[in-house]
């Protein structure tokens, strides 16, 4: 066996006992239904902590972490709109809606008149 099928393998596994982990907490959550509902949600959350940080160790999941810091250093660049500019975009949309309702209202109305004429 070469080393990517190795690898793949081992990801497979990975991902395996990621699963069993998450069914071991939502079948856990099941069983232990008399344990206060404080300590299972704690238990469940967990159990899904361990099952992320299974998955986190495949290459999968370290390629996700890898773009998930990216896009963290990408928001940082970007250059939000001020207050003034969202206040004017906002009350462009606005009456550009406002002014589409209108317009819609007196097709439907002209439509209707329409209709009521030729049905009678």
């Amino acid at each position: 066996m070469n080393k990517g099928s190795t690898s793949k393998t081992l990801d497979n596994l990975k991902w395996l006992l990621a699963l069993v982990v998450f069914a071991a907490a939502v079948v856990g959550n099941s069983y232990f239904v008399e344990v206060a509902f404080l300590y299972r949600v704690l238990g469940v959350l967990f159990l899904f902590i361990i099952g992320l940080g299974i998955i986190a160790i495949t290459s999968f999941g370290t390629n996700a972490l890898k773009l998930m810091r990216e896009s963290r250093t990408e928001i940082r660049k970007v250059v939000w709109p001020t207050r003034m500019e969202t206040t004017q975009t906002f009350m462009i949309v606005f009456g550009a809606i406002v002014v589409l309702c209108l317009f819609f209202w007196g097709l439907e109305s002209l439509l209707s008149f329409l209709t009521g004429l030729v049905l009678g």
